[in-house]
């Protein structure tokens, strides 16, 4: 089976990347070990959530999945508001103020997977191979040769490896990646709110970690609490209604009583750095190139960045017949470089400053916020990086 494109990983950004490359006249294939997700009739809202830049929306709807999405599972994020571990200090972002209609869109991972899947099963130039694991990987001057256990192998002159933070396709390359455990936990629920969220995103940085609370539709929102394990393995020990007050309190009461619908899930965080994107006729996406703090709901979003820029640099190739040639792949890698090690540096030095126990340090990042938020100028450039 032979391919100009094998992307490993149908996850979001996988996924994305070959329905980016559907119409750009080459042969391409994504390897998924996973099976399908719970369609659409699936009951309950899903614990993981994304914020989805409009920069990110705007890509998939190039791609054609934005407006398969059920939009009454769909909330706009039309403001913000960022309070320090003194409860005073507060840092507000408003849509509005920044000439937006929305500063991001909370989706849920299961409905977005789900239409990323169905675009995929329908795309004219993508052979989707799912439940399959590969088993061997050889890259050589002039092609990578994939084996799966199911006993296909299959070329192609470039492969992508979008196949998550414990990469396969970077270990089976020898990738060098340097990784940080933040001894963190992210614990992740949804509730129902007595008070209406109206659009707004709520984060508090406080000594035990961040804690944020995302708009769902209706009177609902989607918690992500990034805390130490042993603070963590207590929240997930707590009983629904415990868990709920426990919540509430922590933000204040600002949505009032809250009510578990969602049972907690939690994640373990860290930072990644990779020592590189590309090799000859090899490329990283995602969380296979790149790992950040979800403080900044950035993530995801990186990803995207990614795929949107490997996609442009492989139609935009000239001509360049052969999208594995590694001075064409450098230039992708070089466009991402400084959004990556930006981004990392952000949420890593954010991670820091709040999680630090250092009075000094706990007066100065409070006062940071209070800063910040009296200079207009500043806080629009910030949106405007975090929107695209």
């Amino acid at each position: 089976m032979d391919f100009d494109v094998v992307v490993v990983g149908g996850g979001l950004v996988g996924a994305s990347l070959a329905l980016a490359l559907d119409a750009a006249g080459l042969r391409l294939a994504v390897v998924e070990a996973g099976v399908p997700p719970p369609g659409a009739g699936a009951a309950g809202w899903d614990s993981r959530v994304y914020a989805i830049s409009p920069g990110s929306a705007a890509f998939l709807e190039r791609c054609g999945v934005w407006r398969g999405l059920d939009m009454m599972r769909v909330s706009r994020v039309e403001a913000m508001r960022i309070v320090g571990d003194d409860a005073r200090s507060a840092l507000e972002f408003s849509a509005y103020d920044a000439g937006l209609r929305e500063l991001a869109f909370i989706v849920e991972n299961r409905q977005l997977q789900r239409v990323l899947w169905n675009a995929l099963e329908r795309a004219s130039h993508v052979e989707f191979i799912v439940s399959a694991a590969c088993t061997s990987l050889t890259l050589a001057a002039e092609t990578a040769r994939l084996e799966l256990s199911d006993g296909r192998v299959l070329r192609a002159r470039l492969l992508v490896g979008a196949d998550g933070a414990d990469s396969w396709v970077r270990t089976q390359a020898a990738i060098e990646v340097e990784t940080h455990h933040y001894q963190q936990t992210a614990v992740v629920a949804n509730f129902a709110a007595a008070i209406p969220h109206r659009d707004t995103a709520y984060q508090w940085f406080r000594r035990d970690g961040v804690l944020a609370l995302l708009p769902l539709p209706g009177a609902r929102v989607s918690m992500v609490w990034s805390t130490n394990e042993e603070y963590a393995a207590r929240l997930l020990g707590l009983a629904h209604e415990e868990l709920a007050a426990q919540v509430a309190a922590a933000g204040h009461g600002v949505l009032g009583e809250l009510q578990l619908i969602t049972p907690a899930a939690a994640f373990p965080l860290r930072l990644q750095r990779v020592r590189q994107l590309v090799r000859p006729r090899l490329a990283l996406v995602g969380d296979a190139a790149h790992n950040v703090h979800p403080l900044a709901g950035q993530g995801v979003n990186l990803g995207f960045r990614d795929a949107r820029e490997l996609s442009r640099v492989l139609t935009q190739r000239g001509a360049q017949i052969d999208c594995g040639e590694h001075q064409l792949l450098r230039r992708y890698e070089r466009a991402r470089r400084e959004d990556i090690a930006a981004t990392q540096f952000v949420t890593d030095s954010l991670q820091r400053l709040f999680g630090s126990e250092i009075n000094w340090l706990a007066g100065l990042r409070n006062l940071g916020l209070r800063l910040t938020n009296r200079q207009p100028q500043l806080k629009n450039l910030l949106v405007q990086h975090a929107v695209g």
